[in-house]
């Protein structure tokens, strides 16, 4: 740990930095056993409930273009507390709705208000780790992906034993409550105040971080990273219960294994990467991710067992953990005054590239494995090109 991680009280405050992105898996999670219910409720289809997923990820990734650089002008803790407060608001709308347009409506704004609050994560870790950001990035990420792997569970649950409102209040609540621990525990970083304003501030900022050749690599790594991660999200649905049949208990045990896996590869980074730096790990994560992601499309083509696309796909999904981690570490080490922007950035691009796997998938008319392996194996191919010609162009300015 750096000697400024030190000064801080870590053990509260990257839980609590954890805490605050997990709003987004929560709110996109938790809801997904009640869509059948949702739909009857507000005498809709269950396609027009899935909308809704959609346009969360759509709002999240303006409220992170919108947010990124008011971040680096009015402050993080500040802006935490105006989007926890909002997210909870809108949350508690929801739990109201009576109507599918409106039910649409409030899942954007509560997108939009959610990115406030996570747009703010990175750049206090980049303050707090220094150039051990990406240990920060990995601790931070390994902590939110409890998320995901209970979020479903507990809106089962919920359903169990209440309405599909319920999910929503318990939502409002949990923002509530990081609220008030962001008010005592969530400190301050210094912020380097830009005189211009408005959509000249906007731009200026965009322009400083996609300018910047030494970025593009790491940015371009972390979007392919995650349209491979949401080409397993979006097709271990099919891959598992579909094609392979298996049931819905075992699905999720199988799907937890790959998170899992997601979470050692994160915590296989908190351990190597102070000893040998964030460029060298992502290196040794697209190797690994080579070579697994080479055996799941084998293993796909060859119309193996399911336990063979399993036992490919846990290194993969833990090789794209230390690659994701590690580019976004190079990408805010480079943006000390424009962590927010950078931070928006990144994100915009991961969801927005996470966005497109379902379009694509449906034109490749799935019937197999293949196309969901081959997207995946393609997704790291990028990446390794991308951080190929970043390497050569370095050394060559070098020489």
């Amino acid at each position: 740990m750096s000697a400024s991680a030190s000064s801080f009280n870590t053990r509260i405050l990257l839980p609590l930095l954890a805490s605050i992105v997990a709003i987004t898996p929560l709110a996109i999670d938790m809801y997904l056993p009640a869509m059948l219910v949702i739909a009857n409720d507000l005498n809709t289809s269950m396609p027009n409930v899935q909308i809704s997923l959609s346009i969360y990820l759509a709002g999240y990734a303006l409220g992170m273009l919108f947010f990124g650089p008011i971040a680096d002008q009015i402050g993080r803790r500040k802006l935490a507390r105006i989007g926890l407060s909002l997210f909870g608001l809108s949350s508690l709308a929801l739990a109201f709705t009576t109507e599918v347009h409106t039910f649409w409506l409030l899942r954007a704004v509560q997108a939009f208000t959610g990115a406030a609050a996570t747009v703010v994560v990175p750049g206090i870790i980049r303050h707090i780790y220094q150039k051990n950001t990406a240990k920060g990035m990995s601790y931070v990420s390994m902590i939110m992906m409890i998320a995901p792997l209970l979020a479903p569970s507990i809106g089962s649950v919920i359903l169990g034993f209440s309405l599909w409102s319920t999910i929503f209040i318990v939502l409002a609540a949990y923002s509530f409550v990081i609220l008030l621990f962001v008010q005592r525990y969530l400190i301050d970083i210094p912020i380097f105040k830009n005189d211009r304003k408005g959509l000249s501030l906007f731009f200026s900022s965009y322009k400083v971080v996609l300018s910047n050749p030494h970025a593009r690599a790491d940015i371009l790594s972390s979007m392919f990273v995650s349209f491979g991660f949401f080409c397993f999200l979006t097709s271990v649905p099919y891959i598992y219960l579909d094609l392979f049949k298996v049931s819905e208990q075992l699905f999720g045990l199988l799907f937890a294994f790959n998170v899992m896996a997601l979470m050692f590869g994160n915590f296989l980074n908190t351990r190597v990467v102070p000893r040998i730096g964030s460029r060298k790990m992502l290196y040794y994560g697209l190797m690994c991710g080579f070579l697994s992601g080479t055996a799941l499309l084998s293993f796909s083509v060859l119309h193996l067992s399911l336990y063979f696309i399993v036992a490919a796909i846990a290194p993969l999904m833990m090789s794209l953990g230390i690659i994701a981690s590690n580019a976004d570490s190079l990408i805010l080490m480079k943006f000390e005054q424009n962590t927010g922007t950078a931070t928006a950035v990144i994100g915009t691009l991961r969801f927005g590239s996470g966005a497109l796997v379902g379009p694509i998938l449906a034109v490749m008319h799935a019937q197999s494995a293949v196309p969901f392996s081959s997207l995946m194996f393609s997704a790291v191919v990028l990446t390794i090109l991308v951080q190929l010609i970043h390497y050569f162009k370095d050394k060559k300015n070098a020489s």
